[in-house]
């Protein structure tokens, strides 16, 4: 009797829900086998792929009727019209509501971003490489490392104040001292007419690219000095005893050897450079219809155009002025997310090259 009593307790133990001491113990046994970790790791893998996507769709959900009454135009015109502002007639085009005489084109915007992040990748790639050089390999220690933290501490001062001093002091000392020079001497060959002209108050697209070359220098000159270090001694002076000289040893060898993270530190200051707001904004000038025709005119960008035409979206009623900023939007992630994906491309290819040691001697 007491058997089956025995036997039947533990049927019944069986087939109620486990006791809390044997969910402790499966607990500990999944902490062991680290199948926690396992779950929170691709939850948080996740995460950005979710926020990309989340960012996508509401861009593209808020830009669609834009895309559909603005059209290809948007892409090759030179015109910002909201419509009539007071006694506005609200005119219905293909389902969607706007004011009528509204058009967008956002070529200067475009055009605009596209120039000013190319003039800072031209005068903060070199320099920025040739900074972290000489900071790893010709400075003393104690030197290297202030300059080092000094540039740590540019990478963090904020953009406002950085236009601030580009708007009231660098921009006016450009157009007073430098760029009449430069546009009196520039010689009228189609290429280099770009820079004749009248060289401007001080705001505009070199000035622009300028600030902008200074805000992303420290970060490429930064990351390149962290690779510049971790290449082997070994490699340098074996090209050194093959008879390199320093400038071939840093051409041939360094370089090639950290090419493809210096090619995603050029890609993190390209991405600041696209998406700077507030330091183009307070020196372009704000030209919305315009494609600059020297380097000195006044000018916009896709990022300064949200920022300063956002709170005047607000008053169009029909919420169309809105739904063609969300578009800027769209076009200027879609250019950061071309760049980004052409960036893994090129550093795949660095990244598989073989060093050339030794060639050349």
């Amino acid at each position: 009797m007491s058997f089956s009593t025995q036997v039947a307790g533990a049927a019944g133990e069986t087939g109620s829900s486990p006791s809390p001491r044997r969910l402790a113990a499966r607990a500990r046994a999944a902490l062991r086998r680290a199948e926690v970790f396992r779950w929170l790791g691709g939850a948080s893998a996740l995460i950005p792929v979710l926020a990309l996507g989340f960012i996508l769709v509401v861009l593209l959900v808020e830009a669609f009727p834009a895309i559909r009454i603005n059209g290809l135009h948007f892409f090759y015109k030179s015109v910002w019209n909201e419509g009539a502002s007071y006694n506005a007639q609200i005119v219905r085009t293909g389902g969607v509501e706007h004011l009528s005489g509204a058009y967008y084109g956002a070529l200067p915007e475009i055009a605009g971003t596209l120039l000013t992040s190319l003039i800072a990748l031209i005068i903060a790639v070199p320099v920025s490489i040739g900074a972290a050089l000489v900071i790893v390999e010709r400075l003393p220690r104690r030197v290297a490392s202030v300059i080092g933290v000094f540039l740590e501490l540019l990478a963090g001062i904020p953009s406002v104040i950085v236009g601030l001093w580009g708007a009231l002091t660098f921009g006016p000392f450009i157009a007073h001292h430098i760029t009449p020079v430069i546009a009196r001497n520039m010689p009228d060959v189609p290429v280099l007419s770009y820079f004749r002209g009248a060289p401007g108050n001080g705001e505009g697209l070199l000035t622009s690219g300028l600030v902008l070359s200074i805000m992303i220098i420290p970060i490429v000159a930064s990351t390149t000095r962290d690779l510049v270090r971790q290449v082997p001694i070994l490699p340098r002076e074996g090209a050194i005893a093959l008879g390199m000289s320093d400038a071939q040893c840093a051409r041939r060898v360094t370089l090639p050897w950290v090419g493809a993270g210096i090619v995603g530190a050029v890609v993190l200051g390209l991405g600041r450079a696209l998406g700077e707001t507030m330091a183009v904004a307070m020196t372009c000038g704000v030209q919305l219809t315009a494609v600059p025709g020297n380097i000195y005119t006044t000018m916009t960008t896709i990022a300064a155009t949200i920022f300063q035409y956002l709170d005047t979206a607000f008053l169009d009623g029909t919420g169309f002025a809105v739904r063609t900023v969300a578009e800027l939007a769209l076009v200027l992630m879609v250019i950061t997310l071309a760049v980004n994906i052409a960036a893994r491309w090129l550093v795949r290819k660095v990244s598989g090259t073989a060093l050339p040691v030794g060639r050349g001697v």
